[in-house]
């Protein structure tokens, strides 16, 4: 069968991009042709997959979206394909993979009254319609239960439109026999000595992933501990911004900004705790990635993820409302706390969750809406 794959950008180091790539290799790998059609693509195109650019220009995302779905609504019907694929909440989807959060969500709690009042607001908000709104056709593959309330609150969403799906982490997270070997390889690269505390904050998207509250948590700290904590941050985002609020807060010597790597799996044996103090995640993969690497972890329980980390007992959870002072007290008592019981409840659980299997269910929901839409047009044709 022939896919057609919808994703606005590709680069190698986002969450979304990493599980696209994953699904469209599960496709080919069945035998299916993957068309993806993006706006732009960072890095190496694999040879089983076309790649096309799609050619639209506009100075505002929001128009270069409208375009964008234009030009494949064109295209799309001169060049037939047995499923569309989206990856972004646009128009016309057979199947939509609910990598972001609710945007209707984040505009009523996490923006100004007027904002929805802007053509930008008017623009996502009915892209997310066309895909939540009952009656609208595409099957969703979601992972989290906090985002299907949501959804479900703003849109009354159909269950039976909603396919729940495991997170689908690569194995290659999970702690190595000789992760203690990495460990000391890593931190003698680093320069840390054993008395240094190692704190990461990994995920592009600086502002939504609450880097700025990290920034406060660990100005926030005792002196001491101060000093013998490093911050490293890695992500695909303009650090400038956040650069200029550590000098602020007189902590700039103990950040370090990184560009997306590809030897993550390193700097999760290497560091002491994961900080993810996100303002809104529908997922989180680095999240869980870091719970079977055995690393512990403090991350805001709106983050779909979040609830792995309370079940694996890997770490601590920001309850809602969110309060600087809870991150800044719970920031440090982990820094100074034994944590080789997390890390041992966190290897236990990557032993035996459901959490691997995520491009197979997907491609499976993907040949049953292929199977439908077969079913569909073979009757219509008996119909007449």
């Amino acid at each position: 069968m022939r896919l057609a794959f919808c994703l606005y950008k590709y680069f190698p180091y986002g969450g979304m991009q990493r599980n696209f790539l994953k699904i469209a290799n599960e496709c080919h790998r069945r035998g299916h042709q993957v068309i993806v059609y993006t706006l732009s693509w960072q890095g190496e195109k694999p040879d089983w997959l076309e790649v096309v650019l799609v050619p639209v220009k506009a100075l505002s995302s929001p128009r270069k979206y409208q375009k964008y779905s234009r030009w494949l609504e064109c295209n799309l019907k001169n060049y037939s394909v047995d499923a569309v694929v989206g990856f972004n909440k646009m128009p016309g989807l057979d199947v939509y993979y609910c990598g972001d959060p609710c945007y209707e969500y984040k505009s009523q709690n996490l923006r100004s009254w007027w904002y929805r009042y802007s053509g930008r607001y008017r623009h996502f908000s009915s892209y997310e319609k066309a895909v939540f709104d009952q009656g609208m056709k595409p099957f969703i593959l979601m992972f989290s239960p906090v985002q299907q309330g949501l959804f479900k609150r703003f849109y009354d969403t159909e269950e039976e439109r909603v396919i729940m799906l495991p997170p689908g982490i690569s194995r290659d997270r999970c702690a190595p026999p000789n992760a203690a070997e990495l460990r000391q390889k890593f931190r003698t690269e680093f320069k840390l000595d054993e008395n240094d505390l190692l704190v990461l904050q990994i995920g592009s998207g600086f502002r939504t992933k609450g880097l700025d509250r990290s920034l406060h948590a660990l100005a926030a700290l005792p002196k001491e501990l101060r000093d013998r904590t490093q911050l490293f941050i890695i992500g695909q985002d303009d650090p400038a911004e956040f650069i200029s609020l550590a000098r602020k807060l007189g902590v700039d010597d103990k950040v370090t900004f990184f560009a997306g790597r590809d030897d993550i799996p390193v700097f999760l044996q290497g560091a002491d705790m994961l900080l993810h103090p996100s303002y809104a995640e529908n997922t989180g993969g680095v999240i869980l990635e870091a719970v079977v690497a055995g690393l512990p972890v403090l991350v805001t329980d709106v983050c779909g993820y979040a609830h792995y980390v309370a079940e694996a007992e890997a770490g601590e959870l920001l309850l809602s409302p969110y309060s600087q002072g809870d991150l800044d007290n719970k920031l440090e008592k982990m820094l100074i706390a034994d944590k080789s019981k997390w890390r041992e409840n966190a290897i236990k659980f990557s032993k035996h969750a459901d959490i691997y299997d995520m491009p197979k269910k997907a491609a499976d929901v993907i040949d049953q809406v292929i199977l439908k839409k077969k079913q569909e047009v073979s009757t219509l044709g008996e119909s007449h």
